[in-house]
């Protein structure tokens, strides 16, 4: 670390300050079902989530390995495009979260650093057959895996249920689900340490390499990995609960058998990308298998509105990060005092949208309440329309009523105690 400059200490920060946003903007992905079905407190799940994408994220460098060597080429890549790259992830990771939009925190780094290499070296610097394998076919794939698991895990759930009806079996069914969920949440947190934190170790990588401190192709130093997991769990435990909220109970209205089938579909399909290298988004994993378990079970509903601005953020999240990634990338091609005018840039950015959030805060004690604007689905809407009126409302000044001493005459008021 005695070759690190003054540059490349900014990135490496930077870069962790990318993770620590991953942390917090993803918490959704492994605990938003657990929450909204109330199978975890929201501190305690997202404490549990912490530690766990701490432990993942030493279990395989595979995925930064594809980083840092695979979506652009090494040579002529300077210092600075890294920097720039950061810079178009994070904000985009703050707009996103800022409107409780669950988009792929994976895209925006990638979106940031295609559109700063190609602005420094053109677009022969992208690797464009590991850009379509690893990034973008597991993008489409990923969602629509792990829907359809999660869809047929919650129907095979409910047709082995579907004959017990004695309420000491339906809450023992119920605690055992709930206890499923809990486990299954910690393996989706397991395997969101063991992808997404990889994706900043390999930025670092590849800053690294770029800077001369390491060869091309080499694996992530250990102060790499062990700095990369600390960032990523803190941003965990910090909570993003505004898309907690959004993937809870604005998808979907999720039961704990559905909640259980959508973390272990989600959970299969994310380890086993892991181990095969492939970059995909935790959030579109598990977004498409929320909406999955939502259709799985008769009755359930997907709140398409919700569903629809998640998939637009999804198709701006590549090219738009990309081209603030660009444009931060033409910043520092100025020199020293564009870095430092792309910095301010960053911090003042980031500084706005903290300052809009607070507007309409959403944390631990609010997270599982709905959206006041958010429609509800067809199915949810029918059934509320056709549900008897309460008989008679609770007087405002009364602490206690008690039946009438002549209970044959409807007519006379209850008693006042």
């Amino acid at each position: 670390m005695e070759h690190i400059t003054l540059l490349l200490a900014i990135v490496v920060v930077t870069a962790l300050v990318f993770d620590f946003t991953n942390g917090f903007h993803d918490t959704a992905n492994a605990m938003a079902t657990t929450i909204s079905t109330g199978a975890l407190k929201p501190k305690t799940a997202v404490a549990m989530s912490a530690v766990l994408n701490l432990i993942g994220a030493f279990l395989s460098v595979e995925v930064a390995k594809t980083i840092s060597g695979g979506i652009v080429n090494e040579d002529g890549i300077r210092t600075e495009v890294i920097f720039a790259a950061l810079v178009g992830a994070i904000l985009w990771n703050l707009l996103t979260w800022l409107v409780g939009l669950p988009s792929s925190s994976s895209h925006a780094l990638f979106g940031g650093l295609i559109g700063a290499a190609v602005m420094s070296a053109g677009w022969s610097s992208i690797n464009g057959g590991t850009v379509v394998t690893k990034v973008l076919l597991p993008a489409i794939a990923a969602p629509l895996v792990a829907g359809i698991a999660a869809m047929l895990a919650t129907r095979l759930t409910y047709r082995i249920n579907r004959n017990v009806t004695d309420e000491g079996q339906l809450k023992s069914t119920a605690k055992g689900y709930r206890a499923g969920q809990i486990a299954s949440a910690g393996l989706v947190s397991l395997a969101h340490g063991t992808n997404d934190a990889q994706k900043t170790m390999g930025i670092i990588t590849l800053a690294l390499v770029t800077s001369g401190v390491l060869a091309p192709g080499s694996n992530p130093p250990m102060w790499v990995i062990v700095s990369a997991g600390v960032a990523i769990a803190l941003g965990t435990y910090l909570g993003g609960w505004r898309i907690i909220r959004t993937m809870g109970k604005g998808l979907t209205d999720l039961q704990p058998p559905q909640g259980f089938a959508a973390q272990t579909s989600a959970a299969t399909v994310i380890l086993a990308s892991s181990h095969l290298g492939f970059s995909l988004s935790t959030t579109q994993s598990c977004s498409g298998a929320v909406m999955g378990a939502g259709l799985g079970r008769k009755g359930g509903v997907v709140r398409w509105s919700t569903a629809t601005r998640m998939f637009v953020a999804w198709g701006l999240t590549l090219p738009a990060a990309g081209l603030v990634g660009a444009g931060a990338e033409f910043l520092t091609k100025q020199g020293p005092w564009g870095i430092a005018v792309t910095a301010v840039i960053l911090v003042g950015g980031s500084f706005a949208i903290w300052l809009a959030s607070r507007r309409q805060p959403v944390d631990h004690t609010n997270v599982n309440d709905t959206a006041d604007d958010e429609p509800q689905g067809v199915v949810t809407t029918a059934m509320a329309a056709v549900q008897p009126p309460p008989v008679g409302g609770p007087a405002s000044d009364l602490s206690t009523t008690i039946p009438a001493s002549a209970p044959d005459d409807p007519a006379r008021p209850p008693a006042k105690v």
